[in-house]
């Protein structure tokens, strides 16, 4: 029998820690296939892990301890019984962009970086998990995300292509990074065994990738590592991993002194923002398939304990895994505990086998990330987007050139005000109607679209179709006001078919106001219909209620064309 639900009031640790209601609930015959789930996981944890670390900046090694700590945290904390946690393409770009301005090429200092960007990362999810902001990510449309995505993939892709040559310079932005590599091959700086080495690596992931049973980029990794150790492609200047340290993550408060610490928590705020809308859409996605419902609020707060936690032990900013998470789904994978013997299995490499990918080329590498870069590219549905209304699809190429001129952070800064403006721009300038009646169909219609449409002599029915606030305010005032001098005949009273109408503001509401005094000089009554309760109880509250008076509300506009009417003795026929 199920247990009752939790009072209002009460506790509900079902709530915040559900990876713990999982266990309790836990069926024998799930362990047999999270337990091989989450050993096939641990072909791609370890490589990705090192791949995404080197593109974030830092020494791959932090790239497995961003793995082992997140995936124990998430198991706990995390609403999802599927999603995979750790380092990922997505956030390679913003992240190296902070390591690159402020570690100054040292390791140690880059790392702190990382770890304090993680923590402001984390302590931002967490914030908006607690205040129930996950509706937040709904701001970002599809074209948006598109936009951004493409854009941190070219940024990633680009990033990546100086190690495929095995060519080292600094990072300027993505378009100097293209023009320092097409510097440096022409000086003959290229070491083309590694590049070799880096381009089977790729070729071989690509070409395996359909086939999702096999590990494709294991198999490329261990190729490539052999191949480094038996031809000793060491000595012909292929670089290498190198010996891994052995042991665990230790607890360590990240600190910098003489850095900027507020771009890095603003780095760290944009990382938050990318990781949340890549696991809100990953975790929609899978939830719809395996028919679970989706708490958006606890996701976030699941995925900000994750990423607090991998600050704290020397790990760098994670999200959800677009590529791991299949894996584990293909693999059987069933609760949480999938997660867990992957975080535990890659412990036991860096305790038992350090020495085991000493040789794994840089190159190799590389193409993991190219191969991941090269999946989160959109262009399908951009072309339908294009097809169907044009003005999205420029705002996704705006997103995309942002971050691939200014960087990944400065982008994503423009896709979220390109966003709210987006946002904005619909109620700024929304749609209005006069409304007449069309001879065999019920109701009232947009005169524009039906203009054999009769009109109401001495009234005015107008319907405004968004919500009314500041932004939008004097251009509702300025309508009615046109729409009254412009009419046929004397207008006698203004109905507002207020329906579409889901909220007012004080500006708004000062503007009702006027509009009402002004319509008054002019022997004009202002009126509403089907205004929504909601609505209504805020004209109370602006007292705007008791100004006009009840008699100037009406359930129905077929109501209030009756009331005028009767009252104004007009001889028209509905």
């Amino acid at each position: 029998m199920a247990a009752p639900p939790p009072s209002p009031t009460s506790f509900d640790w079902r709530r915040w820690l559900p990876g713990l209601a999982t266990l309790l609930n836990y069926q024998a015959a799930w362990l047999p296939k999270d337990l091989a789930a989450g050993l096939v996981l641990t072909t791609m944890l370890v490589p990705v892990g090192i791949a995404y670390a080197e593109a974030s900046g830092v020494p791959g090694i932090y790239g497995l301890y961003a793995t082992i700590i997140p995936l124990l945290a998430y198991a706990l904390f995390g609403p999802s019984r599927i999603l995979v946690l750790g380092p990922d393409s997505s956030l390679a770009a913003p992240i190296l962009a902070i390591v690159v301005q402020f570690a100054a090429g040292d390791p140690q200092r880059a790392i702190a970086v990382a770890s304090l960007m993680a923590l402001v990362s984390g302590v931002v999810c967490m914030a908006a998990g607690l205040l129930r902001l996950g509706f937040i990510t709904e701001l970002l449309s599809k074209p948006i995300r598109y936009g951004y995505m493409n854009g941190i993939a070219l940024t990633v892709l680009i990033s990546q292509l100086p190690k495929l040559f095995g060519i080292s310079i600094d990072s300027d932005g993505p378009l100097r990074n293209v023009w320092h590599l097409v510097q440096a091959l022409a000086e003959g700086r290229a070491n083309w065994p590694s590049f070799a080495v880096g381009a089977a690596s790729l070729a071989l992931i690509l070409a395996l990738k359909p086939y999702q049973r096999l590990p494709g980029i294991l198999i490329a990794v261990v190729l490539a590592t052999l191949a480094v150790s038996l031809f000793d492609l060491g000595a012909l200047g292929v670089k290498v991993l190198g010996e891994l340290p052995q042991g665990l993550p230790s607890f360590a408060l990240p600190w910098l002194s003489g850095a900027d610490l507020l771009q890095i928590a603003l780095g760290g705020f944009a990382v938050a923002l990318v990781s949340f809308a890549d696991t809100s859409v990953l975790s929609r996605t899978y939830a719809a398939r395996l028919k679970t419902p989706v708490n958006p609020n606890q996701e976030m707060f699941g995925l900000g304990v994750a990423n607090f936690a991998s600050g704290l032990f020397q790990g760098i900013p994670i999200s959800s895994s677009s590529s791991r998470t299949p894996v584990a789904e293909a693999a059987g994978s069933k609760t949480q505990l999938t997660g867990v013997v992957g975080a535990l299995a890659v412990t036991a490499l860096l305790l038992v086998a350090p020495n085991l990918m000493q040789h794994l080329p840089t190159s190799a590498l590389a193409a993991v990330v190219i191969a991941a870069a090269l999946g989160l590219f959109e262009f399908a549905d951009l072309k339908r987007i294009f097809r169907m209304q044009q003005w999205e699809f420029w705002l996704s190429m705006t997103c995309f050139a942002g971050v691939a001129v200014f960087g990944a952070i400065p982008g994503i800064c423009i896709a979220v005000v390109i966003s709210v403006i987006e946002f904005l721009w619909d109620g700024w300038r929304p749609h209005f109607a006069i409304l007449g009646r069309v001879d065999g169909t019920r109701g009232y219609h947009d005169i524009k679209r039906h203009p054999q449409a009769r009109l109401i002599p001495g009234l005015v029915l107008f319907r405004w179709d968004a919500p009314l606030f500041f932004a939008n305010a004097e251009q509702f005032q300025a309508c009615i006001l046109q729409v009254v001098d412009e009419s046929p005949t004397p207008v006698q009273r203004v109905i507002v078919a207020a329906e579409p109408v889901t909220s007012i503001d004080i500006t708004s509401a000062d503007m009702l106001a006027e509009l009402d005094r002004e319509l008054e000089a002019r022997g004009v009554e202002l009126q509403f219909a089907e205004m929504k309760g909601p609505v209504k109880d805020k004209m109370k509250r602006f007292e705007l209620f008791e100004r006009m008076g009840e008699s100037a509300f009406h359930p129905t506009v077929g109501a209030a064309v009756d009331a005028y009417l009767e009252e104004s003795g007009v001889d028209w026929e509905p």
